[in-house]
């Protein structure tokens, strides 16, 4: 890294990626509701510029899965708090895989069950639970470089990011998206369970006090209900050409 900027190479070491040449390291904020497919492409994404990939998500659900596993109420804010207060929650990525560490333990697996998707919004809505992450977030992308993903963080986490994609998909696409993950992992859910499920997370993560799920001002809305993950890529990374090379003129 020199003078804050970095030199990236494809993962095949074969030619530069024009996105990538000698860039000012930036913060790229994607937030959107469940299974509109920012995990994903906020993975490539990073991959492709070198960038860090935080998964706010995550860091919600392994608090989630620590509140359940303890047997705690979702909506005992007082004890979540002092859980929260003496929970450490950590992220590596090796070989493209994300590893999610709960205090020192691996719960990568755990904190993608059904019970934890269920209840996660609850848990991530008490405000003290919000502080730490929030705080936690903004410590890991203080030096830009980073690409961030998850409902929040154009509008609390980065509200000065300097590329702000706000993803969107129909219920129905979602809910099959979700489906398929669920089917890899030998779980078998209805799809119409599963945009019930849905569509009520998006009421709650849209309507709570703290950090309401929302388009961030300059986010620009991305559509992917029938875009594949490399389209989806690719339009991110013509963002960043564009925002970096001082031809972008929209936030459309």
């Amino acid at each position: 890294m020199i003078n804050n900027e970095v030199f990236c190479i494809l993962p095949d070491r074969s030619v530069l990626h024009d996105a990538c040449k000698y860039l000012k390291k930036l913060v790229i904020a994607i937030d959107g509701p469940a299974a509109s497919g920012k995990s994903t492409t906020a993975k490539l994404v990073a991959k492709r510029l070198g960038y860090m990939y935080i998964d706010t998500g995550a860091m919600y659900r392994a608090m989630t899965f620590k509140v359940l596993e303890n047997n705690i109420p979702i909506d005992d804010e007082a004890a979540i708090s002092r859980l929260a207060e003496v929970t450490r929650i950590e992220m590596t990525e090796n070989n493209d895989h994300l590893t999610v560490f709960l205090d020192k333990r691996d719960v990568t697996k755990e904190i993608r069950l059904q019970a934890v998707t269920n209840a996660a919004s609850a848990v991530s809505s008490h405000r003290i639970v919000r502080e730490l992450m929030v705080r936690e977030q903004q410590r890991m992308g203080q030096r830009g470089g980073v690409v961030v993903e998850g409902r929040d963080i154009g509008t609390v986490v980065f509200p000065g990011a300097e590329l702000k994609i706000f993803m969107i998909a129909s219920p129905e696409i979602r809910a099959e998206r979700r489906r398929k993950e669920l089917d890899a992992s030998g779980v078998k859910v209805p799809v119409e369970q599963l945009v019930k499920e849905i569509v009520e997370r998006d009421r709650k993560d849209s309507e709570r006090y703290l950090s309401p799920l929302k388009r961030a001002d300059g986010a620009i809305v991305l559509d992917t209900s029938h875009m594949t993950i490399d389209e989806q890529v690719d339009f991110i990374l013509d963002k960043v050409k564009r925002l970096t090379n001082g031809t972008d003129e929209s936030t459309h």
